[in-house]
C-alpha cells in the first residue's frame, strides 16, 4: 500500500500527527477486511498531554476539512484514544497501551504502511545524496 492512494482523511490525519510529534505512525488498509471502516492510524505519545494534543490536532484538522467526527473514546487521563469517522478509525496510544492491544498484530492480514517521521524522511534523504568527500572518492573503484 502506497500513501498516495489512501483517502484525504488519512493523510490530513498523519500530517496533524506528526505536527505534534507522534511516534511510530501506521496505516493500516482495511478495504478488503472490514465493511465498517477503511483504514486505521496507529500512533502512539509518550505522556498523557501528548496523547490529547495529537488528538485535538487531529480532530481540528478533519473539522477544517469539514470531516465530522462520529464517535470518540477516552479522553482525559486516558492510555488509548479512539476518533472515529466513520471510514477512517484513528487510534492513539500510550507506548504501553499499543504494546497491549497490539492492533498490528490483529490486523495482521491488512496492508501495512509504516509512515516515516519528518526527521527520518531528511535523514533519508541525506543519506542519499553522494558525499563529496576525498575519502568516499578514494574507495570507490
Amino acid at each position: 500500500m502506497t500513501l498516495d492512494k489512501v483517502r484525504p482523511e488519512v493523510l490530513w490525519a498523519i500530517e496533524a500527527a506528526q505536527d505534534k510529534k507522534a511516534q511510530h505512525v501506521t496505516v493500516l488498509d482495511l478495504n478488503e477486511l472490514s465493511a465498517f471502516a477503511q483504514y486505521f492510524v496507529v500512533c502512539s505519545g509518550e505522556s498523557t498531554p501528548q496523547l490529547e494534543a495529537i488528538s485535538d490536532a487531529i480532530e481540528e484538522s478533519l473539522a477544517a476539512h469539514g470531516v465530522k467526527l462520529a464517535h470518540r473514546e477516552g479522553r482525559a487521563g486516558a492510555e488509548w484514544v479512539l476518533l472515529d469517522y466513520g471510514r477512517v478509525v484513528v487510534h492513539i496510544f500510550s507506548e504501553r497501551a499499543r504494546l497491549y492491544y497490539d492492533l498490528e498484530r490483529l490486523w495482521r492480514s491488512a496492508p501495512r504502511t509504516d509512515v516515516p517521521s519528518p526527521d527520518e524522511k531528511a535523514a533519508r534523504r541525506s543519506n542519499i545524496l553522494p558525499r563529496a568527500s576525498s575519502d568516499t572518492e578514494a574507495t570507490q573503484p
